[in-house]
């Protein structure tokens, strides 16, 4: 991997979805990479979508400690904050793209975080979107 690169909170999901099988396994590997080599980064939105999930929706739930000491570890890849200004641009790509709000959010964080690559599930795998490329990891 070269650059930054977002993950999105499928993916962060997946890599500590413990009946997760090959997904897991796979997010595992792309979130272990991004710690070696720093290049990491994700948005509060990530981290508060993880947090539901991995306590509340997973057939395994993690324990709220521990996820919360996951959320204080992804943390440190919070590089940009969410401000009205990426609220306004998400709205700008939502209607550009035909995407939903929530994934536009995502998507102006990650390009306000400089990122050149989005890891998620959720988006059309090799789409370009203001100049940042998505990859389905997990295909």
């Amino acid at each position: 991997m070269n650059g930054v690169a977002f993950v999105d909170s499928s993916i962060l999901i997946y890599a500590h979805d413990r009946d997760a099988g090959s997904r897991r396994d796979r997010a595992r590997s792309i979130c272990e990479q991004l710690w070696q080599e720093r290049s990491g980064c994700l948005s509060v939105q990530v981290l508060q979508e993880f947090y539901v999930t991995v306590t509340r929706k997973l057939q395994t739930p993690v324990a709220r400690a521990q996820a919360r000491e996951l959320v204080r570890a992804y943390g440190s890849w919070v590089v940009s904050p969410t401000t009205p200004e990426t609220v306004l641009r998400a709205t700008e790509l939502s209607e550009a793209t035909e995407i939903p709000f929530w994934d536009a959010l995502i998507v102006a964080a990650a390009e306000q975080s400089g990122a050149e690559t989005l890891y998620s599930e959720v988006l059309n795998d090799g789409q370009v979107i203001a100049g940042v490329r998505v990859v389905n990891p997990l295909r």
